[in-house]
This record gives C-alpha cells, structure tokens and sequence, in this order.
C-alpha cells in the first residue's frame, strides 16, 4: 500500500480543482447558444420587429382577440414618420418645380409632380385630423368632471363617430387619387415611344424617385408576407428556435439566464458545489430530486440551475423555458428585467 506527500496530495487537489473548472468552462461554452442564435433572439425582442408583427396580424383581420393591441398605424411614433416622410416629398417636389421651371417635359410631367404635392398636402392635413381626433380629443375628454360628462356625452359620442366616419372617407379617396396618379406616372414616365429624359432631367428623376416609393408602399404587405411568413419560419427550424414566441417580449433575455446560479448536481456532496451555505445546501438535498420540466431525476454531475425562487431544475430545461416565458415554471414567480 503505498501514501502519498502532502506536496503530492496538494498537486493532485489541484489537478482536480483545474479540471473541474475547465468542465465548468467546457459546459457553459457548450450551452452557450449561437452567434445567429443570438443575433435571433435580439431581433425577436427587438420593437421594430414587434410592430411588423402587430402591423401583419392587424392587415389580416386578426388584431381583434389577440395580446397585439389595435392598429398600429394609430401609433404616435408611426404619426411622426409618416409626417416625416410627407414634408420630405412635399419639400422635394415643391423645389424640383422652382428650379425646373425652363424645362420642356413631352408629357405634363410638372402637372403630375404638382398633383402629387397637392396629394401630399392633403395627406399632411389628414394626418393631423387623425392625430388630433385620436390623443388631442381623447385627452379633452378625458380631462372633463363627470357632471360635464353626463351633459355633453351624447354629443360628443356623435360628434367623434362623425368626425371619425369623415376621416375614414377623406383617406380612401386619398388612397384612390395616388393609385391612379401612380398608374399615370408609370405611363408618362416609361414610355418609350416618346422619352424626355433629355427634355426634362429633373422633372423625370424627381418622377422616378416618387415612383419608386409608392411602388415601395404597395408592395409592403407583400414583403412584409414573405418575411414573417416565410423566412422567419425557416430560419427558426434553421436556428431550432422560435423567434415568433420570443418576439413576445415574454421571454428573458441572455443576460438574465446567465447571471442565475448553476452549479453541478451531486447527490451526497451538494455543500461542496455549491458554496458555503449550508442552510441552501440542506434545503436542496430534502428536495425531491427531480425536475419538473422533463420528468426526470437528476444524475451525478448534471448542469442544474436554481431560480432566485429557490427552485432548482436541469439548466438546458430551464434556459429553454426561460426565453419564451421568462417566469418559474412550478410559482409563476417573474425575473427581475
């Protein structure tokens, strides 16, 4: 029988305390999720892909019974990039007319343009009707005492649907003035029996561009298809994870999974891997060895994690639950965000 050193004993503890913590090391890099992985996970919970998501299930007649809201178009956000968008076209088309004033277009290309601006007007004039009937009005009529309330809520009521009603009217007749202004550019700019570009570069360039962004418009919800009904699906079977659930912003994010306790599960030994508390390691060796997510006891040396909860379940377990509903599965008990 042969007895080993204290420097021998010292070499080997060491040995194994290196050992330990490179496997340490080797699992949570192997549990680690992906760079595409998580590159999908920011983009789920990102707001701007929340909003295409709400902005599809609102064009598809299904905002209503859904946790998406109403339509997202009513945004304030959503407001202020339309108005954006209309002084930008407003202020090009109305400059373009200014300075091309010595050109000779073959068609009416400087009547197109000024319909378009006077259609842009009328837009901006809508966009604050909405605006003002939706937060300005509201908020009024927020602000009014209940006696006032009782006396001009019948009034009032009428007055909005109407309002309301003239809104929804004046944007269709909008909507058909630049479709059938979109189908006359087309014509007048693509033709190529009798092409002006050389008469009137400025004009047509200016045409083109505004072409271009209508066409942009119309064809959104075709993209917009094509993005969450087929890309979306096959990177998530790609990735194995669903980026339409965690676009929910129910999930917990990477940094909140990472910073909760791990540790590797012995039967005997709990106190030694885990620390020093000893009331938490006594806590965990009467609990019943058995997680409650796949069913299945726990084994020697097994990736475990505990939630702040105290509940204790296998880590790929939990962290698969955690990004799609970031609560304990047994207490419903939320993550700190």
């Amino acid at each position: 029988m042969s007895t080993l050193g204290p420097t021998e004993l010292l070499y080997n503890s060491r040995n194994m305390v290196s050992s330990s913590s490179s496997e340490d090391r080797m699992g949570s890099a192997l549990n680690r999720p992906s760079f595409l992985t998580r590159m999908a996970m920011r983009i789920s919970r990102a707001r701007w892909f929340s909003f295409l998501r709400r902005v599809f299930h609102y064009q598809n007649g299904s905002s209503s019974g859904s946790d998406l809201g109403s339509n997202p178009f009513n945004t304030k956000t959503w407001m202020m990039l339309e108005f954006v968008a209309l002084m930008v076209q407003v202020t090009s088309a109305t400059i373009t007319l200014a300075i091309s004033k010595s050109e000779r277009p073959i068609w009416p290309m400087r009547i197109w343009i000024a319909g378009y601006d006077i259609g842009c007007v009328l837009n901006l004039l809508v966009l604050y009707g909405r605006y003002h009937q939706l937060y300005v009005t509201n908020h009024h009529g927020n602000a009014i005492g209940l006696s006032n309330m009782e006396h001009q809520g019948n009034n009032e009521e009428t007055s909005s649907h109407r309002s309301s009603h003239l809104m929804d009217k004046c944007r269709s007749s909008l909507e058909l003035f630049f479709a059938i202004w979109f189908v006359m550019g087309n014509v007048w700019a693509f033709d190529s029996h009798f092409g002006s570009f050389q008469q009137a570069p400025k004009l047509n360039m200016l045409c083109i561009i505004l072409l271009s962004w209508n066409a942009l418009c119309y064809s959104f919800p075709f993209i917009l298809f094509l993005l969450l009904c087929c890309c979306v699906p096959m990177f998530s079977t790609f990735l194995g994870y669903n980026m339409n659930m965690g676009s929910s912003s129910r999930g917990a994010s990477y940094d909140q999974i990472s910073h909760l306790s791990s540790w590797r599960y012995q039967k005997v030994h709990t106190q030694l891997e885990h620390g020093n508390d000893s009331q938490s390691s006594e806590r965990l060796t009467h609990e019943d060895p058995e997680c409650c997510i796949c069913l299945a006891k726990y084994k020697d040396k097994e990736e475990v994690r505990q939630l702040p909860c105290s509940h204790l379940f296998h880590q790929k377990c939990v962290d698969q639950w955690l990004r799609i509903i970031s609560c304990c599965p047994l207490c419903k008990q939320e993550l700190q965000r």
